[in-house]
């Protein structure tokens, strides 16, 4: 359902859709494990209430530093918390985490319950469709509120600076062009030259760098980059 809702061009509400039912084909899989494993997927106190995706995580992937599991925590909380405050520029944010996610997601049905998911679904639907241009933190400004504007930008920040410190793609798969100006014409793809009057010309640009962009760390991706670095020097910290 998570992956017809996000590849419909007409749908609006790709992203909290897909969120929502990604969260909870995650959360029976996982239970599902856990039953085969004799373990119990009810609250101690009280057994009539089944234990939350967030606890079934810890369970199942008790490394906090996995790439799996900051991925899952990262949807997990998109799901919970932010539905008042999705736009449809979410998408370029979180359309690495998504992809990523969904490839997870049919290597764990395999790996704990040797369900091959691509019985039921073709291996090409399992690629999602992302198809909106990323904006800049001054373009989201002028387009939302205050308070839409900034958490957007502190979540686009905080996963720009997670993906930095866990490149696994298990935590965020894209796909992404790079264009590099070479000085050999032999190694050159294609060729261009500068011409200001062209109808179609490539100009050296410079612009002014805006502290949100050239300042992505959230309080908590600090912590972990400055601990990384401090190991990496054998620098002991007290």
């Amino acid at each position: 359902m998570g992956l017809e809702i996000y590849n419909k061009p007409t749908i609006k509400y790709r992203i909290e859709g897909f969120s929502f039912f990604i969260c909870n084909a995650w959360e029976l899989m996982l239970k599902a494990k856990m039953i085969n494993d004799d373990k119990s997927i009810y609250f101690k106190d009280n057994p009539e209430r089944t234990l939350d995706l967030s606890k079934v995580v810890n369970e199942i992937y008790p490394n906090k530093t996995q790439p799996l599991r900051i991925n899952l925590e990262k949807i997990i909380t998109l799901r919970n918390t932010s539905t008042h405050f999705i736009t449809e520029d979410y998408e370029t944010v979180y359309a690495p985490l998504f992809q990523s996610n969904v490839l997870s997601f049919s290597k764990q049905l395999k790996k704990f319950h040797n369900r091959d998911i691509i019985k039921n679904i073709a291996q090409n639907f399992l690629t999602l469709t992302a198809t909106i241009e990323p904006l800049t933190n001054e373009q989201i400004k002028l387009k939302y509120t205050p308070e839409v504007a900034q958490r957007l930008i502190f979540q686009k920040n905080d996963i720009e600076t997670t993906s930095e410190l866990y490149t696994s793609d298990k935590f965020a798969l894209a796909v992404q062009h790079n264009l590099y100006q070479v000085s050999s014409k032999s190694d050159a793809d294609f060729t261009f030259k500068i011409e200001r009057n062209a109808e179609q010309n490539i100009n050296t640009i410079t612009k002014y760098k805006n502290t949100s962009e050239t300042h992505r760390y959230s309080h908590g991706n600090l912590v972990k980059e400055i601990g990384r670095r401090l190991d990496k020097q054998k620098i002991e910290f007290k």
